[in-house]
């Protein structure tokens, strides 16, 4: 199967303090980092926080440019396309943001919202419109009666639903969910995701699925791709990698979950995680890994098969 989406070697820094006679400091936030998302499937970005997971999201859709990469979309160089060309993609690539209470402009209805990207893709235009933004109500399960309404008289779900609405009003191929559920409740959470799992049967769109909670990215991805500190430590089926992870950072996120099934041995990692501005030589996580050996520091560790389908960065096969 031809992907939908394919990305090679994204690197990314961002320039932090002063300039002086040396010129600014560099953070690099990725790292050779290289994916694939196909048509009707949802991969699943994982990591703590700093580890360039929203980075990612947005260099794929180029709200950001990347310091080096190739990335192709439905067989668009997107590294290289005009901005006339980019734009028009767009309708096929869309976001959902973190944040429902920010995303929204409070002075719009949601009819205005919803209208918006509508209007610049001049889809659904006249008297088609209206029954387009009752389906997309209908389609999130909201009342098509709350059209007329502004974000602020809506809850942290429902404002979520409609930043889903918005995402779907142009009828995309593939989304990238930034951290969608992790501002509300646990149990807002699962209906909406719930919402985003019916609307990939429903809709065959595509996900880049992008959370710090294992769990949750293990409930609607089909393969997942573990991040620390901008690298790529594992990549495998969803269910693989959670109930059998390969890369010993992947072991430490399972055992610290909750579970009421069964007792599971607490990894602990040991210390901080390294600034980004001077990251440990060889294998990054080496600094906290358990596993640790001298030969960790002599180079960064490929990425390498581990299994069917599964990939860790890791020279140790010795430990899990």
């Amino acid at each position: 199967m031809n992907a939908l989406l394919e990305v090679r070697n994204l690197n990314k820094h961002y320039p932090v303090g002063r300039k002086g006679l040396f010129g600014k400091h560099r953070m690099q936030v990725l790292r050779d980092v290289s994916l694939t998302v196909h048509p009707g499937e949802v991969l699943g970005l994982v990591g703590e926080s700093g580890s360039g997971k929203s980075t990612i999201g947005k260099a794929v859709l180029r709200l950001i440019d990347s310091d080096s990469a190739a990335m192709v979309f439905q067989g668009h160089d997107l590294t290289t396309l005009a901005p006339e060309k980019l734009r028009a993609l767009r309708k096929d690539m869309q976001i959902i943001f973190q944040d429902p209470y920010a995303s929204l402009d409070p002075r719009k209805t949601i009819r205005a919202a919803l209208s918006e990207a509508l209007d610049t893709h001049k889809l659904h235009t006249g008297a088609a419109r209206e029954g387009r933004l009752v389906a997309l109500m209908d389609m999130v399960g909201l009342n098509p009666a709350f059209l007329d309404r502004r974000p602020h008289e809506f809850s942290g779900g429902q404002r979520q639903r409609i930043g889903i609405a918005r995402a779907l009003a142009v009828e995309p191929k593939f989304i990238v969910c930034d951290e969608a559920v992790s501002a509300l409740d646990v149990s807002i959470q699962a209906q909406v995701l719930n919402l985003l799992a019916d609307l990939r049967a429903t809709q065959g769109i595509s996900l880049l699925f992008i959370s710090h909670d294992l769990s949750v990215v293990r409930f609607i991805s089909d393969r997942v791709m573990v991040l620390y500190l901008g690298r790529v430590m594992e990549v495998g089926p969803a269910d693989a990698v959670h109930f059998n992870p390969q890369h010993p950072y992947t072991a430490a996120l399972v055992s610290a979950e909750p579970s009421l099934k069964h007792a599971t041995r607490r990894i602990r990692l040991e210390g901080e995680i390294p600034s980004p501005l001077s990251p440990p030589s060889g294998c990054v996580f080496r600094s906290r890994c358990p596993y640790a050996l001298p030969a960790c520091a002599d180079g960064v560790p490929d990425l390498r098969p581990a299994g069917t389908d599964r990939l860790k960065a890791c020279i140790r096969d010795d430990i899990l």
